[in-house]
């Protein structure tokens, strides 16, 4: 798993979208892209990546926008970052043929744990969790950062 600014910026969508959720309407994306100083062009690419994994639904139309396809407590930071980037989570490979021609054997493995702790981390942690908190208040994550500490 890769933690890059495309992630974020869903990570960040989807928090206004969840903020938007008790008001019970569409969300256009314009009203997302505005507040998050984000633009439309983008959030149109990453929100179609995120509908067509099931964490938004859509309506077009007079009225449209986005809704979360679930709870933000049943929506998982990996999740998100995840179908960000459209993908699956890294797994190291046993083929090294690759990083060892290019003599990066230990930095490919070194960003391949990396990325699994990452994935572990963000398994724990909700939608829900780092609604409207500072993520030092989030109680599953102080419990991640004791495990690793």
């Amino acid at each position: 798993m890769k933690l890059t600014s495309r992630g974020r910026y869903a990570v960040m969508a989807l928090v206004e979208l969840a903020h938007k959720m008790p008001e019970e309407r569409w969300v256009p994306l314009s009203e997302i892209a505005h507040s998050g100083n984000i633009s439309l062009s983008y959030l149109e690419q990453l929100f179609a990546g995120l509908r067509k994994n099931g964490l938004v639904r859509s309506y077009r139309g007079p009225g449209g926008g986005y809704l979360l396809a679930k709870d933000p407590s049943e929506i998982k930071l990996s999740e998100i970052l995840m179908h960000a980037e459209d993908c699956v989570p890294a797994k190291r490979s046993r083929k090294t043929d690759k990083a060892d021609a290019y003599g990066n054997k230990q930095t490919h493995a070194l960003w391949g744990h990396i990325g699994e702790m990452l994935y572990v981390c963000t398994q724990h942690i909700t939608l829900k969790d780092i609604m409207g908190q500072n993520v030092h208040e989030n109680e599953n994550f102080n419990k991640l950062i004791e495990n690793f500490g």
